[in-house]
């Protein structure tokens, strides 16, 4: 796997959070091509304190935008306008995980959505969901949304509070490999991160991802 897209069904459902991980358990590189908000504090730099791995590279954004709107709103703010083009992967001999903003059908700029973008990378997807109410729906509208691009979707992380019934349904409907399930932390650190890391790479093995 050289690279790796990790999108959401939403936003602020820990897709950096996941990410990191990701980032740990294959001593990967990161990239998240727009950052819409929290200039102070971005994703990027967050990744960067939660991974430990020595080679591990966090690459430039391709936006950087002020605003936390949706990015093509914020970037209209700031007078740009997003092209798919100009988001170019960074060249690496790691693997390569890229972080998307929001989720699936998120707009870059007046034509296109953020999954055009990932037609464009030639990568497998891993889809983090959240339990809430409406959560359901939102998760296996993402998976048909892939499938109808016929996007390459590797499996499903759970982030946050268990589930049982909404997470069998779920990964009974996609048919999909539950890849990691990350619980309430009282606070997350680089210990909190190599420990799923850990487990992640248990399961990418038992599924011969790795």
């Amino acid at each position: 796997m050289k690279r790796l897209v990790i999108t959401g069904i939403g936003t602020g459902i820990g897709k950096t959070l996941i990410s990191s991980i990701f980032v740990q358990a294959l001593a990967a590189d990161y990239w998240k091509p727009i950052q819409a908000g929290s200039l102070e504090e971005t994703d990027s730099e967050r990744v960067h304190s939660l991974t430990t791995h020595p080679e591990t590279r966090i690459h430039p954004e391709s936006y950087r935008l002020r605003e936390s709107r949706s990015p093509h709103e914020a970037a209209l703010s700031q007078g740009i306008r997003i092209v798919i083009a100009e988001m170019v992967p960074p060249g690496t001999a790691r693997p390569l995980i890229i972080e998307g903003a929001g989720g699936l059908l998120v707009p870059l700029n007046e034509t296109d959505l953020m999954v055009d973008f990932f037609e464009t990378l030639d990568a497998p997807i891993i889809l983090v969901s959240q339990h809430y109410l409406g959560s359901i729906n939102h998760t296996l509208l993402s998976v048909e949304a892939l499938k109808l691009r016929r996007l390459p979707v590797l499996g499903i992380v759970f982030n946050g509070n268990r589930n049982q019934e909404t997470e069998a349904l779920i990964l009974r409907h996609t048919a999909l490999p539950l890849l990691l399930r990350v619980e309430p932390e009282l606070q997350w650190d680089s210990g909190t991160t190599q420990k799923y890391a850990r487990l992640l790479h248990t399961t990418l093995r038992k599924h011969e991802l790795v």
